[in-house]
């Protein structure tokens, strides 16, 4: 975030900036999943901050409390077929791009957790916008957005548990861990694998180098 961004926020009332942020893109399986948020200028959001840093039971309680208090938010979702077919990088850049354009009013300005922008290609939409490395623990919008993405995702992957069992989902949330890579070697992946993705595509065979003797 350089000094041009921050004087380019400053323009602009917090009830005009969404933060936006992704939860899930180094995972194995299931979706990557991103939230846009707007907050009002006055909320009771306790505890509010990077969702890594919550547990799962606190992120539940924000979720219901930023979906009431929220001026608006969204979701934005591409599943592993995407992710496989244009990559991880891109297919967060869509999921961006969707839960910005979804959102009931359009913000001003974005504020972005991480080091890239969305391109114009995912975003679809004229709004200024800056990227804030660790924003999830520095903007409130961006930890809102953080704790919806987050929570929405492991709802689904909940859901994909259940109709996939024997893979551990509802403990790793589809991390590499490795159960979970020991799963994959023992069943293959399932539909919701990324199957592009190390420790799920399976590794070429080593040629055996030759020899005169």
């Amino acid at each position: 975030m350089n000094q041009g961004n921050l004087i380019a926020s400053a323009h602009f009332s917090p009830t005009e900036i969404a933060g936006v942020d992704e939860a899930g893109r180094g995972c194995l399986a299931g979706p990557v999943v991103a939230g846009a948020c707007i907050l009002p200028e006055k909320y009771d959001l306790p505890g509010l901050n990077d969702s890594k840093q919550l547990t799962a039971q606190k992120r539940e309680v924000l979720y219901d409390l930023i979906r009431e208090q929220a001026i608006t938010w969204s979701i934005g979702v591409s599943w592993a077929p995407e992710i496989d077919k244009i990559n991880i990088l891109e297919a967060t850049y869509q999921a961006m791009g969707r839960a910005v354009r979804t959102l009931k009013s359009q913000p001003k300005f974005l504020q972005i957790d991480g080091n890239k922008l969305i391109p114009n290609y995912a975003l679809k939409l004229d709004i200024p916008q800056e990227y804030v490395i660790k924003g999830d623990g520095k903007i409130p919008a961006i930890s809102a957005a953080s704790i919806m993405a987050k929570t929405f995702r492991d709802r689904l992957m909940l859901k994909i548990a259940t109709q996939f069992p024997g893979y551990g989902i509802s403990k790793h949330m589809g991390y590499g861990t490795k159960a979970h890579m020991e799963a994959i070697q023992k069943m293959g992946p399932c539909r919701h694998h990324r199957m592009t993705f190390r420790g799920v595509k399976s590794e070429e065979p080593k040629q055996k180098q030759a020899t005169l003797f």
